[in-house]
């Protein structure tokens, strides 16, 4: 259960947005402390939406052995929700620059990074992906202990949300060689962003599938 889990987290890591916006909240005024900010919108945004995942999946009582095939469909579903999703994503042209097309909310939240908008950077940017849900899904459908499941999903939560806190450690460390790297992750990721979302999408997806198929072959 645990590498399942933290390997659909990894996958739910994969957020070039995220590493975007830390980039430019570590440039303001005040980097510590609008980074904090937005780390701690993350972690909120994680705990509160995957508690109530776990709580709706728990009280389904997906986790009883019982319920072996109505645990392996919704992995299915998920899986074919996230092939589907990878294949439109890749599909999809994108859009030529348009100097006078309004800019998006994250944008429009990091124009003048405080830690008021931070913290609401952080609820925006970490709002729950399929590859999230795909690893909460693993915790809530177990038939582990307490302890088990509590460790999983403080794992969860870290994993999540390591694009806001590993950049700030990071940057504590050695400010400037931080800042020069991530400017050139962030040229990278505004060129390959596009494709490290569909390969995210698409391994999650192929991986749910196939759990999901030898579950109920088996």
């Amino acid at each position: 259960m645990l590498a399942q889990a933290v390997g659909f987290a990894l996958l739910a890591a994969l957020s070039p947005t995220a590493l975007v916006v830390a980039t430019v909240l570590l440039a303001s005024a005040d980097p510590r402390r609008t980074v904090v900010f937005f780390l701690v919108g993350g972690v909120l945004m994680t705990v509160v939406v995957g508690a109530l995942i776990f709580v709706a999946l728990r009280a389904g009582g997906l986790q009883h052995a019982d319920q072996r095939d109505p645990r392996y469909c919704l992995r299915l579903a998920l899986g074919g929700l996230a092939i589907t999703a990878s294949l439109v994503l890749a599909a999809r042209k994108p859009r030529p620059r348009d100097p006078n097309r309004k800019p998006n909310l994250v944008s429009r939240l990091v124009a003048s990074p405080a830690p008021r908008t931070a913290f609401a950077a952080g609820l925006v940017v970490f709002s729950p992906s399929l590859t999230f849900i795909a690893a909460v899904q693993v915790i809530a459908t177990a038939e582990e202990g307490v302890a088990l499941v509590a460790v999983a999903a403080a794992l969860v939560t870290t994993i999540v949300v390591a694009l806001a806190w590993l950049p700030l450690v990071l940057y504590l460390v050695t400010p400037d060689g931080t800042t020069r790297t991530l400017k050139a992750i962030d040229g990278w990721l505004r060129v390959h962003g596009r494709a490290v979302l569909v390969a995210g999408l698409a391994v999650a997806g192929v991986a749910l599938v196939a759990n999901g198929a030898l579950g109920l072959a088996g």
